[in-house]
């Protein structure tokens, strides 16, 4: 009970620093950049499937309860349900896919070892991927445009961005890994599932 409390603490902090990082963007078109899905799927590789989507669930909770957690200060279901609420709703995806990939940290993982760091930037590059998906399908749905256009408008000027991101990310997730294996699990015989 102490250690599930413990990670729920740790888990609770991790969603407070996505929220707190709404404030952080920067307008281009009706698709602002932000660090929310950088820090979305790196909670997945941190934490590991399936406390990282977790965790991002509790920021998704904080802002469809009307917190200003989204970009700009936003909140509610209206942002969740508009034609770029796909993009959150892309978050929580990230973060399952990259913790899937990632698996969860191990206390003993050595940082920048080759295999640690191809299996981080692979859980990043596809936690980006997919965090995409809903946000192009929703926006689609509700705006009526073509694939073609919502890819130009939505996702191609964001690519260089995200790019940068995933580079700052991986070795990053890579030195905090084995820290947060230590913190969040904490040798108290939790098995690979993270049970």
């Amino acid at each position: 009970m102490k250690h599930s409390s413990y990670r729920s603490a740790i888990m609770a902090m991790y969603a407070a620093i996505i929220c707190a990082s709404c404030f952080v963007s920067i307008p281009v078109g009706p698709v602002p950049i932000v660090v929310q899905n950088m820090l979305s799927i790196m909670s997945g590789i941190l934490f590991g499937f399936p406390n990282g989507m977790a965790t991002v669930g509790l920021f998704m909770i904080a802002g469809a309860l009307g917190l200003p957690v989204f970009s700009g200060g936003k909140g509610g279901m209206t942002v969740i349900s508009g034609p770029t609420g796909g993009f959150i709703i892309g978050y929580f995806l990230g973060a399952l896919a990259a913790g899937y990939i990632a698996k969860k940290p191990e206390s003993d993982e050595v940082s920048f070892e080759k295999q640690n760091i191809l299996k981080i930037a692979l859980a990043g590059f596809l936690g980006f991927i997919v965090s995409y998906v809903p946000g192009i399908l929703q926006f689609m749905r509700i705006t009526g445009q073509s694939f073609v256009v919502t890819f130009a408008t939505c996702v191609l000027p964001f690519l260089p961005g995200d790019l940068i991101k995933l580079v700052a990310m991986v070795p990053l997730a890579a030195k905090l890994r084995p820290v947060v294996a230590r913190l969040f699990y904490h040798d108290d015989g939790i098995d690979e599932n993270g049970q």
